[in-house]
């Protein structure tokens, strides 16, 4: 077992005054690191690092946010369906204020619709049990963590034979857009910081996949301050050397295999598929839909 140090420590200004110096001290020449984690930007921005860091590194934002990544068109099928009659649609709270092409869901709420704030499709189960005369119907966006809890949802609304759920999802799958950007002939990235929260569910076998067929070194890395330029740290080392694998720098939270049951359970009610990217297109195998047996609580359906 990896021992956990107090939050603080992981904030540490002497451990990061001390890491950026060491970053400063290993480079030769100028690097190009992405890192697709949303939570791994914030921390970049809110600790100022990115104007600590050496002039010659370069530090990318992928597309790991979830939500940024959606196209307009989800949105305004989430808005249809709230607009159906007899439809209480729920969603996480950051999604009622996301645009579609004319409105959000908090307009539409405004508007008279039963659009409720959920934290989980979980929290549906309940809604559609004691409303069984409505149809609910659950938005959601986020990589395969979110995933996981949408399909355990789907697999109890089996279980308990509620029928008047439904779900409406767009998720997504981060190392096959990572291989399309590393795949493209302009492609100019190095390293990659992979997401270390999305990891200790999904594991890290897919990025030796991916480190391999794009000869990219991949670290997969914390969204902690210590944690960020540790990853930085890590994967200029490997740049250095010449070296290309995959090292985990979160080791206090993930594992290669990651967590075998919730996968599992992904892939019992959800199947990869085509996933539209905004900005980026169509990319084959980089999101889940429903499999058939579950097509009965696709929202899409309705």
């Amino acid at each position: 077992m990896f021992s956990v140090l107090p939050t603080e420590d992981y904030r540490d200004q002497k451990t990061l005054d001390r890491l950026l110096r060491k970053i400063a001290a290993s480079m030769t020449r100028s690097w190009t690191i992405m890192e697709v984690c949303a939570d791994q930007s914030q921390v970049l921005q809110e600790y100022n690092l990115l104007k600590r860091l050496p002039d010659d590194l370069h530090i990318v934002h992928g597309p790991g946010c979830a939500v940024a990544s959606v196209p307009e068109q989800v949105f305004d099928r989430a808005i249809a369906n709230a607009k159906e009659a007899n439809v209480i649609l729920c969603a996480p709270a950051e999604l009622l204020r996301i645009q579609g092409t004319r409105c959000d869901l908090l307009e539409v709420k405004a508007s008279g619709f039963d659009v409720r704030v959920v934290y989980s499709a979980m929290d549906c189960i309940a809604v559609a049990r004691s409303n069984a005369d409505k149809q609910v119907v659950f938005f959601n966006v986020g990589l395969e963590s979110a995933a996981q809890m949408d399909a355990l949802a789907v697999w109890q609304a089996r279980r308990l034979g509620v029928q008047n759920f439904k779900l409406l999802s767009y998720h997504a799958m981060v190392p096959p857009v990572c291989a399309s950007i590393f795949s493209r002939p302009d492609n100019q990235i190095h390293g990659l910081l992979g997401p270390g929260q999305n990891c200790s569910l999904t594991g890290y076998e897919q990025y030796e996949v991916l480190s391999r067929q794009h000869q990219i070194p991949v670290v997969v890395t914390g969204f902690e301050p210590v944690d960020v330029l540790e990853g930085i740290q890590k994967c200029l080392s490997m740049l250095e050397s010449g070296r290309v694998a995959v090292e985990n720098q979160y080791r206090r939270a993930v594992n290669r295999a990651g967590n075998s049951e919730a996968r599992a359970l992904i892939y019992e009610v959800f199947e990869p598929a085509e996933r539209e990217w905004r900005g980026m297109g169509t990319i084959a195998q980089s999101g889940f839909k429903l499999k058939p047996e579950f097509a009965a609580y696709d929202a899409c359906r309705l």
